[in-house]
């Protein structure tokens, strides 16, 4: 992430949490599951509030929470009970862990440039036939919004993106709107990539 973007989240922490921690995001939550065996390891890779890795928790799943936000893992810790890890997305390190990776809403605050290698060690800390789900606003901006880095994307240029640094395919792909109530009008991509 930016240092911008992370000083956002350093001084918005419990405001950000608050607004987003009650967001029912079972629809696309239970898309994910339904593809993973029970009991599947999850790594929820920008977990902000820690919502979706409670939801995960609850359903059997074990789950590796992490996100670069060291204020947002202290309250992710707190609302889940798991031990956060604070890890900026460039730093993933995993190999061959992970039956699932779970990165909503998190990877749309890294250039372009620089979240192409971030699906490459996605990939590398998936298991073989792994799942990995991303969303990001829909559209071709990249730049400053609201004190935060974005980087939206189409079908088309993200596909274009992870061709070039994963080998992992576009298994399912679809539009939808906003979850929070007051922000039905914003679009987003949402993607499902499987490990080959």
């Amino acid at each position: 992430m930016t240092d911008s973007t992370l000083e956002y989240y350093r001084v918005n922490a419990e405001a950000f949490s608050k607004a987003t921690v009650g967001v029912d995001f079972s629809e696309m939550a239970n898309r994910f599951l339904e593809l993973l065996p029970p009991g599947a390891a999850i790594l929820d890779l920008g977990c902000g509030s820690g919502r979706d890795s409670l939801y995960f928790l609850k359903r059997g799943f074990r789950v590796t929470a992490a996100d670069g936000s060291p204020e947002m893992c202290r309250i992710a810790s707190r609302n889940t009970g798991l031990q956060v890890r604070t890890l900026l997305f460039g730093n993933l390190d995993y190999e061959n862990e992970f039956d699932g990776i779970w990165a909503c809403a998190s990877l749309l605050h890294l250039p372009a440039e620089k979240l192409g290698p971030v699906f490459g060690k996605a990939e590398r800390a998936l298991r073989p036939r792994g799942l990995m789900y991303a969303s990001f606003k829909y559209g071709t901006f990249s730049g400053m919004r609201n004190g935060r880095f974005f980087t939206d994307f189409t079908a088309r240029s993200f596909k274009s993106l992870l061709a070039e640094h994963s080998g992992m395919i576009i298994e399912d792909s679809w539009i939808s709107g906003d979850a929070r109530p007051d922000r039905k009008d914003e679009k987003w991509l949402n993607l499902l990539m499987r490990k080959v």
